[in-house]
């Protein structure tokens, strides 16, 4: 299996970087990573992945966004399953193999698992996705996502998923949300099992994505395009006439506002 991070190899996210990588040396299943560089200076890489044959680094000349390095990347793993991932998160000791083994024993496409916030004192707490634990049939996850505004209905790094299935549904074309429409994408068009175990955590931390300047100002419009797209391809696939039905979105007059941003 492979795990895809795209990384600019920030200052304030190098240390991040490194947990991460060594939250996959704890794995007891071999694996592969794709480290996708934004961008970004090579030799600032931690010297830890740089040295590590199991690392592929894929050095993109210029910044394209998270969404593009990571679909480049793809064209890099070689194993048969993949996982998205954070430069700032990492990964529970068993994640690999729990979910590794469901996959293989099932013929599934995809398998996921609960997360947990990760906060600056170490100490965790579990977040619960919408999903119901279980077996789920392709589409049925987008149900869970009732309103555009609401949580995400399943974490989308904690999914670890065919390759040929993620390939076939990449990260959209947003500079922000584009794990959403992977997440969607990917628990669209295949059936799935989410296990009710913590696979990932998700760093707390200032300098995290969802903190930065503007952040909010575009979210609704992602959060949108995303569940739009969940409701098209599922009707898609079934055969259901779906036209002139899709939530617009324009750009709201007052920012002040935050959304639940907690997944």
């Amino acid at each position: 299996m492979t795990v895809v991070i795209a990384t600019q190899l920030r200052p304030d996210r190098l240390d991040h970087l490194t947990a991460m990588y060594e939250s996959l040396t704890r794995q007891s299943v071999p694996w592969e990573a794709v480290i996708a560089l934004d961008g970004a200076d090579r030799t600032r890489l931690p010297t830890p992945l740089a040295e590590d044959s199991r690392v592929c680094i894929l050095a993109l000349p210029r910044q394209v966004g998270a969404a593009c390095a990571r679909n480049l990347a793809l064209g890099c793993v070689r194993t048969e399953f993949v996982n998205w991932a954070d430069d700032d998160d990492e990964f529970t000791d068993d994640a690999m193999a729990v979910r590794l083994r469901t996959l293989e024993m099932t013929g599934l496409g995809w398998c996921a698992g609960y997360s947990e916030d990760l906060h600056p004192d170490g100490t965790t707490s579990l977040w619960r996705c919408p999903t119901p634990p279980g077996r789920h049939a392709a589409g049925d996850v987008w149900t869970y996502w009732t309103r555009p505004e609401d949580t995400i209905p399943i974490g989308p790094t904690t999914i670890l998923a065919r390759t040929d299935l993620v390939r076939a549904a990449p990260m959209g074309g947003l500079v922000q949300g584009e794990d959403y429409m992977a997440a969607i994408g990917v628990t669209c068009l295949a059936p799935g099992i989410l296990l009710p175990v913590p696979v990932y955590r998700y760093r707390k931390h200032p300098g995290q994505m969802t903190r930065q300047d503007g952040y909010d100002v575009l979210e609704p419009g992602a959060r949108r395009h995303a569940w739009n797209y969940g409701r098209s391809l599922r009707a898609t696939l079934s055969g259901r006439e779906i036209l002139g039905s899709a939530i617009p979105w324009t750009f709201p007059r007052d920012h002040g506002h935050r959304l639940d941003t907690s997944a």
